[in-house]
């Protein structure tokens, strides 16, 4: 099956069996959600590329470097996101159950994968989950010609009773990198407003891929006038929850620095009664869901 020959391949690469599996999961949920920006087939030859060129720790000695009864920082020992953000929001789940919230963040890591999983993993715990991310220097402020932010996404979870729980996982770019690297795949062409030429001026055409190196990305809303300050802001906002709690400081600054992560958990039972909250949640989409469309 796929998901056991994921798991070799980690295994492979040295992870120890329960990290290898926890791996598999990521990669091969994101399919299934059809993320497949984040998936197997994206994603898999480049995280061997990372640890056989030992950029990448495949059993990192990942330590808690400050704690609260609420909090913790943890150093990740260059170990992959996709790997450590199972313990860490396993860590901010079990502060939450303690105190009502839990938030834990990691510095010194690597790629995390589709954010929204984790935000998943608390949202199955009867909690309200959130992550973030932030890596790399591929996204333009407003009005900028220098990039100066990642791509860094965030995402949100939310149980529900008979509906779906709710999940939003989005980059804070106008498109994810990743999406990009797939279009180059593909063949496919950019859309009007997603990159910008090599000065700072967004490409509002459609278009093919640019070479690597002749183009920057643009935060979401593309130009000023589409409300890509809005995109901007909301890459600062995951820029100060990953890492600037993290006690480190971002790419723009830092170009050496490894990846930073943020994981949330808000325990229901501490702000309102789960059944209320998830009877709440089954109102509120189901007359989302049964909204008259608009025409076409």
């Amino acid at each position: 099956s796929l998901r056991a020959s994921v798991t070799a391949i980690f295994k492979k690469m040295g992870l120890e069996s329960e990290d290898a599996s926890n791996g598999d999961d990521v990669l091969v949920t994101a399919d299934l959600r059809g993320i497949e920006t984040h998936g197997v087939s994206n994603k898999m030859a480049d995280y061997v590329r990372m640890y056989t060129s030992n950029e990448i720790n495949p059993r990192p000695e990942w330590r808690i470097v400050r704690e609260s009864p609420g909090t913790a920082v943890i150093d990740g020992d260059r170990g992959l996101g996709i790997i450590l953000g199972n313990k860490a929001m396993s860590l901010a789940i079990e502060k939450a159950r303690s105190v009502g919230v839990g938030i834990v963040t990691i510095y010194n890591s690597a790629h995390l994968g589709a954010v929204g999983h984790f935000s998943m993993q608390a949202a199955n715990e009867g909690m309200v989950g959130m992550c973030g991310t932030a890596l790399g220097l591929g996204i333009l402020p407003t009005y900028g010609a220098v990039p100066r932010l990642g791509t860094n996404p965030i995402s949100i979870a939310a149980p529900a009773g008979d509906e779906p729980p709710l999940l939003f996982d989005a980059a804070t770019s106008a498109v994810a990198g990743n999406k990009l690297r797939l279009a180059a795949r593909v063949g496919a062409d950019l859309l009007p407003g997603w990159v910008a030429s090599k000065d700072g001026t967004p490409i509002m055409e459609n278009a093919p891929v640019p070479e690597p190196g002749e183009y920057h990305m643009l935060p979401i809303g593309g130009t000023r006038e589409q409300g890509s300050h809005k995109g901007y802001g909301f890459g600062m906002m995951v820029e100060i929850l990953a890492t600037m709690l993290s006690g480190v400081l971002p790419n723009m600054v830092d170009p050496s620095a490894k990846a930073r992560h943020y994981f949330a958990a808000y325990d229901i039972a501490a702000f309102t009664d789960l059944d209320n909250f998830t009877s709440n949640m089954d109102q509120m989409l189901k007359t989302l869901r049964e909204t008259k469309p608009a025409p076409g």
